[in-house]
């Protein structure tokens, strides 16, 4: 399993615009095979940064994924979406594997 981590330079006056495209992918994400975390977005500090991040088996799957994502309607919407209303200024992707794992169970007293 690894886990991808996107990075995404928002445009800060346009923060709903990515919470409405975050929210969209919450639906098409999991339908087309990812494991989804979640989207983040600014709260507190940067109004600039925000994240996504969702599991997926391997790169192979990650291919096929992707193009089961764009075949989505709501995944090629989302698409339209972020190139229209330009919201997003820059995207970096990045795929890690958990190395920490297995982790301990609380001590409970």
């Amino acid at each position: 399993m690894i886990t991808c981590f996107i990075r995404y330079e928002i445009d800060p006056f346009k923060r709903e615009e990515f919470a409405a495209y975050a929210r969209n992918w919450g639906q098409a994400i999991p339908r087309s095979g990812a494991d989804l975390i979640g989207y983040f977005g600014p709260h507190e500090g940067s109004a600039t940064t925000a994240y996504g991040v969702y599991n997926i088996e391997s790169l192979a799957a990650y291919e096929a994924y992707r193009a089961r994502l764009a075949a989505d309607p709501l995944g090629a919407e989302n698409y339209q979406l972020a190139r229209r209303e330009r919201f997003i200024l820059k995207e970096d992707r990045i795929f890690l594997k958990n190395v920490s794992l297995p982790h301990a169970k609380g001590i409970s007293s």
